[in-house]
């Protein structure tokens, strides 16, 4: 690489950099853990209101999706440097079957949303568990 396009390189990551981060899709970090009635799964959402907080589920996904807002920033405030983005995020886990018939507790504490999916039985796995 040559001086020059070594430098504007550099000079376009500043300039990245010098963008507000807002206005673009994000997507927050989550765990899934497999419980032998089901699934957890946590997702970091620091900052979210809980009502700002959707979950949806079709076939095999879960979606989490919703929207951080900047409540700080207002008029005469202007920025010095931004690092969290302020826009819709979405989430979506595929798990390796369907998830439509199961029932979800929700908890919302410190910025972690945990979702405890727990599976329906159905007549066949019931009859099978009794057999056992």
């Amino acid at each position: 690489m040559s001086g020059e396009s070594f430098n504007r390189y550099f000079r376009l990551i500043h300039a990245e950099r010098q963008r507000r981060p807002s206005g673009r899709l994000w997507c927050p970090a989550a765990d899934v853990y497999r419980t032998s009635d089901g699934w957890i799964v946590k997702v970091d959402l620091a900052g979210i209101r809980p009502e700002d907080i959707e979950i949806s589920i079709e076939g095999p996904f879960l979606c989490v999706s919703g929207r951080r807002r900047d409540n700080v920033c207002g008029e005469g405030i202007s920025h010095y440097h931004l690092e969290i983005t302020y826009s819709r995020f979405e989430k979506t886990i595929r798990f390796p079957r369907s998830i439509e018939r199961v029932s979800i507790e929700r908890d919302y504490h410190d910025g972690l949303l945990v979702l405890r999916l727990h599976e329906e039985e159905t007549k066949g796995q019931a009859r099978a568990a009794s057999l056992k």
